[in-house]
């Protein structure tokens, strides 16, 4: 018994040591995960929405247009009353979204170098911006936040193409001290014809920072909204695209190109784009499992 007990003397400290060198590696790998998911995160300046709301759904994939579809354009294309008459063709409306649909934001001193440094060498578009905050300072004078943002694989080719057969409107919940100098930068051939921030959304019994198309255009025929919060256009469900969501972590993103621009190719082509949307999603079924009720739609 005198034996155990000067053992437990001589090697409790050493037994002691060992637990707290492990206890401090554990906690410091859970503090560099905890950097890494708070980085993953967009600003609540930067985001279109509400954290709350953006972890309520789950996104919808954009499914890809099949043989069956480009099938069912020809046999359109056969009924001259299906298919916008070139004399008097109205350009297709498509609004497009700004945060997690064209680029990703990240505050830059709290992007992890390493998540950076991948991206970047996987060869995604970024650039540094000066964006202005609602917050003041001291003295009252705006706050400057520093943000990185990465462009979507495809984005420029993507803009240009799409308006060869659309009007491009720009409309994001974002503020527009961040929003406008961002879309300076992604826009330099000014292919959009309108930008609209913050302000121009409204407030519903359901959400916030909704997206009312109609401030764009009074035809619902023609007008669509591309947006990874299908929430944004709860107003006008049979015109809403729910696009998968992109961050940096996504450098083989390919959405834009093989997946949104064919489908709004084939949109264009169409006297009403809410048939082919509503077949396509069935989003106003999808906001009702979301606590939505048929009443709170348009």
């Amino acid at each position: 018994m005198a034996e155990l007990t000067q053992a437990e003397v001589v090697y409790s400290p050493r037994s002691l040591r060992v637990w707290r060198t492990l206890w401090n590696w554990l906690g410091f790998f859970f503090q560099i995960f905890l950097s890494i998911l708070r980085a993953l995160g967009h600003l609540p300046l930067l985001s279109s929405s509400s954290s709350s709301s953006s972890h309520s759904f789950k996104p919808l994939p954009v499914v890809e247009l099949s043989e069956t579809d480009h099938l069912s354009a020809l046999e359109i294309a056969a009924d001259p009353d299906s298919l916008v008459a070139d004399e008097t063709v109205q350009k297709l409306t498509v609004v497009l979204d700004l945060d997690e649909t064209l680029v990703c934001a990240y505050e830059t001193s709290s992007l992890p170098i390493v998540l950076r440094n991948q991206a970047i060498e996987a060869g995604l578009k970024w650039f540094e911006l000066e964006c202005v905050s609602s917050d003041k300072e001291f003295e009252g004078k705006p706050k400057i936040n520093y943000v990185t943002v990465f462009e979507r694989p495809g984005l420029d080719e993507f803009l240009k193409q799409l308006g060869d057969f659309a009007d491009l409107v720009l409309f994001t919940a974002g503020l527009e001290g961040y929003a406008r100098p961002l879309v300076d930068r992604i826009d330099t051939e000014k292919r959009f014809c309108l930008r609209l921030y913050r302000p121009s959304t409204t407030s519903t019994e359901y959400r916030e920072h909704v997206k009312d198309l109609t401030c764009v255009s009074k035809d619902p025929r023609r007008i669509v909204i591309v947006d990874n919060n299908p929430f944004s256009f709860l107003l006008q469900p049979v015109n809403g695209i729910p696009c998968v969501p992109f961050s940096a972590g996504q450098p083989h993103d390919t959405q834009l190109l093989d997946v949104l621009l064919p489908l709004l190719k084939h949109l264009s082509e169409q006297k009403d784009v809410r048939p082919v949307l509503y077949d396509r999603f069935h989003m106003p079924e999808w906001f009702q499992k979301q606590g939505i009720p048929a009443s709170g739609l348009t």
